[in-house]
């Protein structure tokens, strides 16, 4: 007929999914990665480990609860144990390896709004939505109350998240010193199928950050609401790609004293 331009199915169409997270709303971030698009495809799944390597975790927050690593053998061995044979004795929920105890919850607050944003359990009517609604934290410290730490610290801790299983390390911290042991234990990770992400820096320079800087590292700058460089981004050819980094909603630490 030749009134009739088109026969075809009529496909079924829904409303992209949108948790009922309270703080959801704020997250605009979330819209510009078009992350409601990509939940209706995948939400994250519980088989994939993310070590958080950074100031700690806050592991008793409601809003990560059920999307954290925990070391099974650990928790279920005896205290003062190495049950598993990995070294750290009773790393039930990860390893502080500034202070080297078993405890690494987080006493700053960075670690945790890192792990909010990677996996806050989404529609859960609490709190936030996390890019992965069901992955899992690892909690790695590395740096303290204040924030730093050093290399010397970094490299036990990628070891350690390869050896548990982790499958991508996130690190949002760096400095502008090359250290040839700490690019060697990122390639280790990289050579054990480990994805390893991190921070181009919060400069504004041109310079070279590291562990960011290495090839082997995949680098992220920050960009603003209008999807601009944030000023205090780091750039450079070194860096591989761009997302929303300015004023982010996340998760807030228990922070002893506070």
């Amino acid at each position: 007929r030749p009134d009739v331009e088109y026969a075809e199915l009529n496909p079924v169409i829904s409303a992209c999914v949108t948790p009922n997270d309270r703080g959801y709303a704020e997250q605009w971030a979330l819209s510009k990665i078009q992350a409601a698009e990509a939940w209706d495809t995948c939400r994250g799944s519980s088989d994939v480990i993310v070590a958080v390597i950074d100031t700690g975790v806050d592991y008793n927050h409601p809003d990560l609860q059920g999307n954290l690593w925990i070391n099974d053998a650990e928790r279920d061995g005896l205290p003062g144990v190495d049950d598993d044979g990995n070294g750290q004795i009773d790393d039930v929920h990860g390893y502080n390896f500034i202070y080297d105890t078993p405890d690494p919850i987080d006493d700053h607050g960075h670690g945790t709004a890192c792990a909010g944003v990677i996996a806050a359990v989404g529609n859960n009517g609490t709190d936030i939505a996390g890019v992965c609604w069901a992955a899992r934290i690892m909690p790695v410290k590395i740096l303290g109350a204040t924030g730093d730490g050093t290399a010397a610290d970094a490299v036990p801790a990628i070891h350690y998240a390869v050896a548990n299983g982790a499958d991508i390390i996130s690190g949002s911290w760096g400095g502008t010193e090359d250290s040839a042991i700490l690019r060697e234990a990122i390639a280790y990770a990289q050579a054990e199928g480990v994805i390893v992400v991190a921070a181009a820096g919060n400069t504004g320079l041109d310079t070279p950050y590291y562990p960011a800087a290495y090839p082997e590292v995949i680098s992220v700058a920050a960009t603003d609401w209008n999807d601009r460089r944030w000023y205090l981004s780091n750039y450079g050819a070194w860096v591989d790609l761009a997302a929303p980094g300015q004023e982010i909603v996340s998760l807030l630490a228990t922070l002893p004293g506070r």
